[in-house]
């Protein structure tokens, strides 16, 4: 059972959050441009601000320091965001295994199907084709075991080849000239 002092912060805390979880989301979009994350910016704050929440209290100010709390989030999270642009584009410039006369009606049709699927089948699909990484590579990636890459890879590309009415080789080329790289699915 809590203390009176705890149930009189929680019940502060409570309504806070009610007067200004909207007003620190709406911050967080308007910073990061992503309306997706904005939510989870404002609560992560708020979760931030809570474990703090008798310094915060404490404050002058207690609504700027929580709107200081979003900025710094926003700015982690479009600093992690150039950053991975950046490894990207590295990775990207790299690539020497540029197709003479690309497939674009067909890369684009591999790209919309690959979007229908559920996140693991796309990830197994697009790592061991796209990105021509083995089985076991593809399961440490994905913190799953080999058995699941195997499943969901099979899964995967049988609603790639339903979804395209096209058989498999032809879904694996256009996966492999997908702009991410990689020339198909051995495994190593």
């Amino acid at each position: 059972m809590g203390t009176l002092v705890e149930d009189a912060a929680s019940v502060e805390f409570h309504a806070f959050f009610e007067r200004h979880y909207a007003e620190l989301a709406r911050l967080a979009h308007l910073l990061t441009g992503e309306p997706d994350a904005a939510d989870d910016l404002a609560a992560d704050a708020l979760l931030a601000l809570w474990h703090r929440w008798d310094r915060v209290r404490a404050a002058d100010r207690p609504t700027a320091y929580a709107r200081g709390v979003v900025a710094n989030l926003a700015r982690t999270r479009i600093r992690a965001a150039v950053r991975e642009r950046r490894r990207i584009t590295l990775v990207w410039s790299q690539r020497e295994d540029r197709a003479e006369n690309p497939d674009v009606p067909g890369t684009v049709d591999v790209q919309q199907a690959l979007r229908r699927l559920p996140f693991r089948k796309r990830a197994c699909v697009v790592l061991r084709h796209a990105f021509d990484l083995s089985e076991k590579d593809t399961a440490l990636a994905l913190g799953v075991s080999v058995g699941t890459v195997k499943s969901q890879t099979s899964k995967g590309m049988a609603e790639l080849k339903r979804l395209l009415g096209t058989d498999e080789e032809s879904v694996r080329m256009h996966a492999g000239a997908l702009p991410t790289g990689g020339t198909g699915g051995r495994d190593r």
